[in-house]
């Protein structure tokens, strides 16, 4: 096996990947099925990885036999000699993909994410901005196959959100949707501007990896719930029941909304789930600051308030500052159907770098 690759590693990922394929197939407990599966979505691609490095090892040894057969008729050994050259190429080829797959990964990558997007500066425009971003995570979402649950919402007074907070979820979602934390900038003219005069305007999106129990336990004695009335959209309804809830967790003074429900239990259930997952990201937060070598690795500095992108709606671009990417499609950017373009770019890079950091170290 070549360099950087240690053939136990290897067979220790193939032979987890047989036992959870394994117990896949004999667990009927829903939350051990959920790990599992996500476990397993994990290890499938590195799996692939090796068996196309083994298959293509085993082409090459093929070749190197006949060619050293003296008793092979000249011509097959001639057609082996120019296969092998390209089988080669395809090995170095194999042995990038599979260094790639077994780079150091976010344990939070298979897991679905809570997204919050909230108007930063620009009043009315930096709200409708604001659905504008929602609405293209729920398009670009759609196009990977998860599902999106709004979970509260604060509508602008022009249309738009001054916040709206969603769970996704799916296959592999933080780890895509990850790169979008930080402030979007965007520059265009309002609908309301006679002068055809170009604002700017900015929206915060926070992407926390969701939290299940397990990761965080949350005991009853230091919560605080507090119920009222939901604002906004909803009609009579609204005004007359107390269904909206708020949880303060008393040790960190962190409190969470949710009014989205009109069954004040599904509220609660929906602001506990909301609780966790803020403070697993907080924990998470605190380990990573914590390990300086893992931030050598991550694109941007993993701040929030970092802007890290620009939509330029009169130039018709956008651009990644954090990769110095610019796309001229902000159309399809904003329809969700180059989303991904830019996000693939953002994983490459991390990719590289990560790569780097690991050739560096051996």
């Amino acid at each position: 096996m070549s360099a950087g690759l240690p053939e136990e590693r290897l067979e220790a990922v193939l032979e987890r990947f047989a036992v959870v394929e394994n117990a896949l197939g004999e667990t009927t407990d829903g939350e051990a099925l959920a790990k599992l599966g996500r476990e397993r979505a994990e290890l499938e691609p590195v799996v692939e990885a090796i068996q196309a490095l083994r298959a293509t090892d085993a082409e090459l040894a093929d070749l190197g036999k006949l060619i050293e057969d003296a008793a092979a008729d000249p011509e097959m050994r001639a057609l082996a000699e120019a296969e092998q050259a390209e089988a080669r190429a395809r090995r170095d080829a194999a042995v990038d993909a599979l260094q790639i797959e077994l780079l150091p990964k976010d344990a939070a990558d298979a897991r679905g994410v809570i997204l919050e997007v909230r108007a930063g500066t620009g009043g009315d425009e930096a709200a409708l901005f604001a659905g504008d971003l929602f609405r293209m995570y729920q398009r670009y979402a759609d196009s990977q196959g998860w599902r999106v649950e709004v979970l509260t919402a604060s509508e602008g007074t022009a249309g738009g959100f001054k916040e709206i907070v969603a769970k996704i979820d799916g296959l592999r979602v933080f780890g895509r949707m990850k790169f979008e934390s930080g402030v979007h900038r965007v520059q265009r003219v309002p609908a309301t501007e006679s002068s055809g005069r170009i604002h700017t305007s900015a929206a915060t999106v926070a992407v926390l990896p969701e939290a299940e129990e397990v990761d965080v336990a949350l005991d009853e004695s230091e919560l605080r719930f507090d119920v009222f009335r939901a604002s906004g959209a909803g009609g009579q309804h609204v005004n007359k029941t107390e269904s909206a809830v708020r949880v303060t967790h008393l040790p960190t003074g962190l409190a969470v909304a949710v009014q989205d429900e009109r069954s004040q239990h599904r509220n609660r259930a929906r602001a506990l789930e909301l609780l966790r997952t803020k403070l697993f990201d907080i924990e998470r937060e605190r380990v990573h600051g914590a390990r300086a070598d893992a931030r050598r690795g991550q694109i941007g500095s993993g701040d929030r308030s970092e802007r890290i992108r620009t939509y330029n709606f009169p130039q018709g671009r956008v651009t990644d500052h954090r990769i110095g990417l610019t796309l001229h499609k902000l159309d399809a950017v904003m329809e969700g159907e180059a989303l991904g373009e830019i996000i693939d770019a953002l994983a490459a890079e991390q990719r590289a770098r990560l790569l780097a950091t690991e050739n560096e170290a051996a």
